[in-house]
């Protein structure tokens, strides 16, 4: 059986070019770059090439390139830096979509005593931008919104969001969990409203484990992790030399692949969509009237159940996902479906194919073929599904 591999937004395959560039650093070349002789200093030469690949793909400076673990530290480094940083200050303001590394450390953060902001999104996932501005005032912190929604792939106008946030706010800094974002559509700090920045190794062909937080320079900061001296005293902990150097030639790849992301893979999205349309009646896409990030398509069919869908698709070795990997398990419909507010007979038959460049139209002619019939059958089974048959 041949693995079609659509889960992308979930984790990706890590690049061969990726990994050889790592393998050298696990054996042979294992200096602590803190190390003060030639041994570790030649790893350290490598994380310095590896922090230049990272910003020029961000079109930022390496000297704000912070190495983290992974996008969900990234995210709590950013909330919880600007909480300290304004002690005085009691309001956040995120959005009902985010990824819930976001959304879950906000939540926790109203039950000590945090006055938190969920800005709602309309039935196609966007935001209402006159709500922000109604939202921050002298007593906001930080505002963070997410630039691409890992189930939809909606985009939010990052740029306007910071806007808002830079003229209405006294101070107030402006975070995106970019973890979707990045490797996918164009982005420029060094023209951005955006102050802080969270990404992800493993969303763009690199290994789990390793993230970034970008700072713009100037911004205050006090860091998350503390100890030793590492990253400039942004961020202790050892580095992870093999994970950092990994990163910076995936960058560097999703550099020369962007076009590629637009335009092969959003024409197979773009197809995989319009063919599933056409051939499965009731069924709609959930962010189809929004801007999109190039790879994803959440579409929900009515009257069955995702989760069996799934589980049908994979015995004919698809691979998909009914929405973030993070809250997989849960028998509720997905929080960023309910704030879109879908139907529940929509919502529940909600599943997400997430592409890559490594996908082909042969995988794409596979998911239009094996899908229909797996709709059909679910749906003779359901007393919901047999009665709309019968119509």
């Amino acid at each position: 059986m041949n693995e079609i591999y659509m889960d992308n937004n979930a984790t990706t395959k890590v690049d061969e070019a990726v990994f050889e560039e790592m393998r050298p650093y696990f054996c042979g070349l294992y200096g602590n770059p803190s190390s003060m002789h030639f041994f570790g200093g030649q790893v350290q030469k490598k994380i310095d090439e590896a922090r230049n690949r990272v910003a020029a793909l961000l079109g930022a400076s390496p000297d704000e390139i912070v190495f983290t673990a992974c996008g969900t530290e990234s995210d709590n480094a950013a909330v919880r830096s600007a909480l300290e940083i304004f002690p005085d200050r009691r309001h956040v303001i995120t959005t009902r979509v985010e990824h819930p590394a976001v959304l879950t450390l906000c939540r926790n953060l109203s039950k000590r005593g945090y006055r938190v902001t969920e800005l709602n999104v309309d039935g196609e996932g966007r935001l209402d931008l006159d709500e922000l501005r109604r939202a921050v005032d002298e007593d906001t912190a930080i505002v963070s919104a997410m630039w691409a929604n890992n189930e939809t792939g909606v985009v939010f106008p990052i740029e306007e969001l910071g806007a808002i946030v830079k003229e209405k706010g006294k101070g107030t800094l402006f975070h995106t969990d970019a973890v979707q974002a990045v490797g996918k559509i164009p982005l420029n700090m060094a023209t951005s409203t955006v102050d802080m920045l969270s990404l992800s190794g493993h969303k763009l062909h690199a290994p789990k484990g390793i993230g970034v937080l970008y700072l713009r320079k100037g911004v205050p900061f006090r860091p998350f992790l503390v100890g030793g001296h590492q990253e400039k005293n942004r961020r202790a902990g050892t580095e992870n030399t093999v994970g950092i150097i990994a990163l910076g030639k995936a960058c560097e790849l999703a550099a020369r692949h962007m076009e590629d992301e637009n335009t092969r893979v959003k024409a197979m999205r773009d197809r995989l969509q319009q063919e599933l349309l056409a051939r499965i009646p009731h069924a709609r896409i959930n962010g189809g009237a929004a801007e999109r990030l190039p790879n994803t398509l959440s579409i929900a069919f009515e009257y069955v159940e995702g989760e069996a869908i799934l589980m049908l698709l994979s015995e004919k070795g698809i691979c998909a996902s009914s929405g973030s990997a993070c809250t997989s398990g849960s028998l509720e419909p997905s929080h960023v479906l309910r704030a879109m507010g879908v139907p529940f007979t929509c919502a529940h038959g909600s599943i997400r194919f997430s592409l890559s460049r490594f996908n082909t139209d042969q995988d794409v002619d596979a998911v239009i073929r094996e899908l229909p019939p797996i709709i059909q059958r679910l749906r003779e089974m359901s007393p919901f599904g047999r009665e709309f048959l019968n119509r």
